[in-house]
């Protein structure tokens, strides 16, 4: 009888001491260790951590409140917990996601360490598997290792700016087709309002969609419409706390994720089917992805159609919101400065005039524009923070960091950091740029080291091309209608778009 007990209460005693060790012992062993390096935090709760406060932050102080005026201090909205936290523990502080440890970092140095990873200490954070309907499981974004760097050698060339300056005809083209709409829409009018947000969504669609497939924005809109269900569902997972199996339950809300994420790949099975049969589709993106490439060693590497299908899966995403937003931001930044708008403007005219398209061979002379960019950019970066972890016990900065934390590098903190950019931090002064930066990590929207963003030069170039359209035909200032509420989905975005007032240019 006693032997029976023994051996039916074991799994019960495993259970309880598992769960002692790794919610209980584990967790106040690590905020010990941090304490006595000076790093403190919002306290340890068990299972749970700090996620019911964070939540509440983000619902509370964040996303309920639209700000009075239009201000650019916008960490209390997009990162309501590093803001509290910070103020209340230092720029740099330990807090919980469940029982994981997270170590937020905004000090440039430790984030240049992090970021370069010369030694291979970090990795990216391990996402939950519902996040990872949005973005596949082989794309670059979930990768690691010898597959991520196979991945990056085929996608890097794809996005060479070579490569990318070849795709400047069919922007230029989905370009003047919107700004046509625009002029339908003015009737006449001396003045009108467009919610430029919403129309930039739709441009920069078109332009993903034409350069990675061939197609239009109607034979991708599917997709996209996919997506944006898909995306509602991934920010409802990153704010909860994740429980192993949950994703195999069909509950209603797998059932569509289930259901997403088949629709999803199906229509970019047929759109890749489609391409692949199309002569004049043999300098998309699609049919880069598809080439095979000899790495250094002289092997053939190539990408099968699932890999395939996941990395279009992130471009369809990353095309659209990462231009859209930074070309949106930066209308705004511009309405609100006519003083950058006229020399924005006085640069395109100079470099092409008014009925001169851009092209390749005046990106270099839009000198004005990309430090208007970069500022844009370190205002309302696409990310407003990094996550890494540390695969081993390292030494970041003065700190010693166990195994398995997770790090929290707080860019929105470090672009407005008034230690780093001087007591104007919060305001728009492109002019920063007039010189190199002063620290690599001072300002990082792409990321940098390995990792950092493969489609920095489409994006980029993708802006310069339409802002220099937009100039040349307009002049634009805020509506009033417009209300100021930065948010953070997966991108910073404006939670209720931007509607500003446009008018013809008079040169």
């Amino acid at each position: 009888m006693l032997h029976t007990l023994i051996v039916f209460s074991s799994p019960f005693i495993f259970l309880a001491y598992y769960f002692l060790h790794k919610i209980i012992w584990v967790p106040l062993k690590i905020q010990k260790h941090f304490a006595k390096q000076g790093v403190s935090g919002p306290g340890y709760r068990p299972v749970v951590g700090n996620l019911a406060e964070i939540r509440q932050l983000f619902m509370a102080e964040a996303e309920l409140q639209p700000t009075s005026s239009i201000t650019h201090d916008v960490a209390h909205r997009v990162t309501p917990h590093y803001s509290k936290w910070s103020k209340l523990y230092g720029k740099n502080f330990l807090f919980w996601f469940g029982a994981k440890p997270v170590l937020a970092v905004a000090d440039p140095d430790m984030i240049k360490e992090v970021l370069m990873n010369s030694n291979g200490r970090f990795r990216r954070t391990k996402l939950d598997p519902f996040t990872k309907k949005l973005f596949g499981d082989d794309g670059l974004i979930m990768l690691e290792g010898e597959k991520w760097a196979v991945h990056r050698r085929i996608t890097s060339q794809a996005f060479n700016m070579e490569r990318v300056k070849g795709w400047i005809p069919e922007i230029v083209a989905a370009a003047e087709r919107s700004l046509n709409k625009w002029e339908e829409n003015r009737a006449e009018r001396s003045e009108f309002e467009l919610d430029v947000h919403k129309e930039l969504q739709q441009l920069s669609a078109d332009i993903i969609s034409r350069t990675a497939f061939g197609s239009s924005y109607e034979e991708g809109k599917r997709i996209f419409e996919l997506q944006e269900q898909q995306i509602s569902l991934t920010l409802l997972a990153l704010r909860s706390l994740y429980i192993p199996g949950f994703r195999f339950l069909p509950t209603k809300k797998n059932r569509l994720r289930w259901k997403l994420d088949r629709e999803t790949r199906q229509s970019i099975r047929s759109l890749i089917e489609k391409s692949s049969r199309s002569i004049e589709n043999r300098h998309a993106l699609l049919a880069l992805l598809m080439s095979p490439y000899r790495n250094e060693d002289g092997v053939e590497e190539r990408l099968d159609i699932d890999e395939i299908i996941d990395e279009c899966k992130t471009f369809y995403f990353a095309g659209k919101e990462t231009t859209a937003n930074l070309l949106s931001w930066t209308l705004l930044l511009l309405a609100q400065h006519q003083d950058w708008q006229t020399r924005a403007r006085d640069e395109v005219l100079v470099t092409c005039g008014s009925k001169i398209r851009p092209s390749a061979e005046h990106l270099s002379s839009f000198k004005l524009m990309s430090m208007i960019f970069n500022e844009t950019l370190r205002l309302y970066p696409p990310a407003v923070e990094l996550n890494r972890r540390t695969l081993q016990n390292v030494k970041l900065g003065n700190l010693q960091v166990p195994a398995n934390t997770q790090l929290d590098l707080a860019m929105t903190a470090v672009h407005h950091d008034t230690a780093i950019w001087g007591d104007d931090a919060d305001e728009f002064n492109p002019l920063r740029f007039a010189e190199p930066r002063r620290h690599l990590a001072s300002a990082f929207p792409f990321g940098i080291g390995p990792r950092i963003c493969v489609g920095q030069n489409f994006a980029i170039v993708e802006a310069k091309i339409i802002l220099a359209m937009i100039l040349q035909q307009y002049c634009f200032v805020i509506s009033p209608s417009y209300v100021h509420a930065p948010l953070r989905s997966v991108t910073l975005e404006p939670q209720y778009g931007i509607q500003l007032l446009f008018s013809r240019a008079s040169h």
